[in-house]
């Protein structure tokens, strides 16, 4: 799906910060906007942009925690619930989704959104550098942030077979054993080393299937030397290069329903240069080529 082809890009701030130790991922959306999102956009020929602002997230202060669950996972799932209604309501209307985060927990809202809009788990591509299918057994920390594909499959937002994990090279015991059981196909970056990121793209657009696929994108699956600002820097990540090269061939499909950026810490940024990053594979993802 090319921008131009678009009738309307759906932006969807959620500024939660919740499901991480550390704080600043909640400044996230605010640091994409700063970055020209709209203007880029609109230079692209994106034909309506609607922003609906940012879902509100309670405090930490003010956050519920109950006993025995994950970390603040009551407060995650109620605003999540609020993102699967405005996700499923600008699917319904025809408009592309946008979801600015926020740490990853998000994406249990993005899915739920999508699935009830569509009838069924869309085909799902997830860069990352980590895999975020722990559960609140196997998760060394109790943040819901490296639990989000754990609790969507559970809610059968999610359909393993048709869902494809890239850039992996962090990951824990206890998400090693529940890819395998699910068989989850998963893209280490020894593989985007050995394969190359085109070969790694083509094989996950099979793997989705036909119809809509949603792209939820960690900015940590890039090496922090790209993209410094985010909260959990993993060494050896993808490039500039391949993180376009990705897009670029995803929006080339015609596919793309989609798109999630999470995890931009401009706390730990410079001069902006994560956020800035991410505009541009926002752009790259709606179709934007070099000639």
């Amino acid at each position: 799906m090319s921008a131009e082809g678009l009738l309307r890009v759906d932006i969807l701030g959620v500024p939660m910060d919740l499901g991480a130790d550390r704080r600043g991922v909640d400044m996230g959306p605010s640091a994409i906007r700063y970055a020209r999102l709209h203007e880029r956009l609109r230079a692209q020929g994106v034909g309506q942009i609607v922003d609906r602002g940012n879902l509100v997230v309670p405090d930490r202060d003010l956050a519920k925690i109950e006993h025995g669950d994950p970390k603040y996972l009551s407060s995650i799932r109620s605003v999540c619930d609020v993102l699967a209604d405005c996700v499923e309501q600008s699917v319904q209307q025809g408009a592309f989704p946008l979801v600015l985060g926020g740490d990853h927990s998000i994406a249990i809202g993005t899915l739920a959104g999508l699935r009830r809009a569509r009838g069924e788990a869309s085909g799902l591509i997830w860069f990352d550098a980590h895999a975020d299918i722990n559960s609140p057994k196997t998760s060394p920390s109790g943040n819901v942030h490296g639990m989000p594909v754990f609790y969507a499959v559970e809610s059968g937002d999610m359909n393993p077979k048709r869902s494809v994990l890239i850039g992996l090279r962090d990951v824990d015991p206890g998400e090693k054993a529940t890819i395998r059981e699910l068989g989850i196909t998963a893209f280490t970056m020894t593989d985007i080393d050995r394969l190359g990121m085109d070969a790694v793209v083509a094989r996950a657009l099979e793997i989705a299937g036909g119809g809509s696929v949603h792209v939820s994108f960690d900015m940590d699956a890039i090496d922090p030397s790209e993209a410094p600002g985010v909260g959990t820097p993993v060494k050896g990540g993808i490039t500039y290069r391949e993180a376009h090269l990705a897009l670029e061939e995803i929006a080339a499909s015609g596919r793309i329903g989609s798109l999630e950026i999470t995890e931009i810490n401009p706390i730990l940024d410079r001069e902006n240069r994560t956020a800035i990053l991410a505009v541009e594979l926002i752009l790259s993802a709606l179709g934007k080529t070099i000639l």
